[in-house]
């Protein structure tokens, strides 16, 4: 019982993660509260959707998605159909799991420089970005909107991009090396937008307090909704964190290869929230009470047995294999486990037996019965039958004894039985006669 409770225990012990860093309902300083309060304060409570499942089914062309930290595959069939309708997507991301979507854009994750060129109290994980300044035929066009009123941003550990044609938005400063290019943006099928940044705790709550961050973090919130060319846009703004999940297809989009891959993908989740955080609750409660329900049952089973009387061993009939003579012999032969070819051995040593007994000899090989029976009388026919007879006897004989394989199959014992009874029902007939 103590093992069945511990492992009980063990099981219903699953670990427990901390807050999350980035959390909008976390008002700590890692949390990000403040840039939701923001995002309210500007576009109206009812136009900013907290979601822990992201529905694509749900987004229309004007909405525009913040993706902070994801710790899951962003579902690029789902969110590229999104932009190429006209939706607006911001992926601020570090360390996480954005990498390989934003990689499908050919916008590639690199390290932060190693000596900024500016840094917050001169600590080179904490380098000051600067917007970057858009020129065209060597003329400065100005900056990006999301960085309008930004004079410097304070990042914290960031990552860099490395992009072929994309318009870098704010960018690090190094001495000795090139410059980091921190978030760049892109218009998707002419209508859409992608924002994607390497720094996402410059938007945490500590951060905001900064005016640069906040200033920023104010322009990608009207950059995602804002009107645009094709039209007035005024959507809702969507904002995921961690390890959020994904269900539904952008525009209606449906059918059963949908709905499969929409089921593995979930079942890749499953696998993946496993690994990394340990089984959920409810699958350890379960187990646990199976595994608990189980131990009771076995035990019960064990404990309610009945068992049978069993006789001393000194009383208990002795098996006729384990018997001496000729019945323990007979049980041996004609057991189910023991080769046949022990059968054709036994009819051979009883040929020669019964043949040299009958000739009133010792212990003669089968080159002297058959010499003997010639003598005495016995037909070339019936010795030429001896002679095949004891020919395949003792080739089986020589294959017992040098361990060779061998088949010999119920049918040929019989016949072998049949034979030799026949030849020694001939030669005594014959041997009579002679007398």
């Amino acid at each position: 019982m103590v093992a069945w409770s511990m492992l009980l225990t063990a099981l219903l012990l699953v670990a427990h993660s901390a807050r999350a860093a980035f959390s909008l309902n976390d008002a700590s300083w890692e949390g990000t509260s403040d840039l939701l309060t923001l995002a309210r304060e500007k576009l109206g409570k009812q136009r900013v959707q907290l979601v822990a499942t992201l529905d694509w089914g749900d987004l229309k062309p004007a909405d525009g998605v913040i993706v902070i930290h994801p710790e899951v595959e962003i579902d690029y069939d789902e969110a590229s159909a999104f932009m190429r309708d006209g939706g607006r997507i911001a992926v601020l991301d570090d360390h996480g799991k954005g990498a390989s979507f934003l990689e499908r854009f050919q916008i590639h994750r690199i390290s932060a420089p190693l000596r900024p060129a500016i840094a917050l109290r001169q600590n080179s994980n904490l380098p000051i970005a600067m917007p970057a300044v858009q020129q065209v035929a060597g003329h400065e066009q100005g900056r990006h909107p999301v960085v309008r009123d930004v004079q410097q941003l304070v990042t914290n550990h960031p990552s860099g991009f490395r992009h072929p044609n994309l318009t870098p938005v704010l960018t690090i400063p190094a001495v000795g090396e090139p410059d980091v290019t921190l978030a760049v943006t892109g218009i998707i099928a002419d209508k859409g937008r992608l924002f994607a940044m390497g720094d996402p705790s410059a938007f945490i709550n500590l951060m905001l307090r900064y005016p640069g961050n906040r200033a920023c973090a104010e322009g990608l919130i009207d950059y995602l909704v804002e009107d645009d060319s094709w039209g007035k846009r005024q959507g809702r703004l969507f904002i995921v964190v961690n390890r959020f999940k994904q269900t539904g297809h952008f525009g209606g989009r449906s059918g059963l290869m949908q709905e499969l891959e929409e089921y593995w993908s979930g079942f890749k989740e499953l696998l993946s929230d496993t690994h990394d955080d340990g089984l959920p609750d409810w699958v350890a409660l379960t187990f646990g009470g199976l595994i608990a329900l189980a131990g009771v049952v076995w035990m019960g089973s064990v404990a309610t047995r009945s068992y049978k009387r069993l006789a001393p061993r000194y009383a208990r009939q002795t098996p006729m294999v384990a018997q001496g003579g000729i019945a323990g012999r007979a049980a041996v032969l004609a057991a189910p486990t023991t080769h046949r070819a022990l059968a054709m051995l036994e009819l051979k040593a009883a040929l020669s037996e019964r043949l040299a007994e009958r000739l009133e000899l010792g212990s003669p090989g089968s080159s002297e019965l058959l010499h003997q029976l010639e003598q005495r009388g016995v037909t070339p026919h019936t010795l030429a039958e001896l002679r095949q007879v004891f020919g395949e006897l003792s080739r089986i004989e020589n294959a017992v004894v040098a361990s060779q394989p061998l088949r010999v199959t119920a049918p040929s014992v019989r016949r072998m039985r049949e034979d030799i009874t026949r030849l020694l029902s001939d030669v005594e007939e014959q041997l009579g006669r002679a007398a």
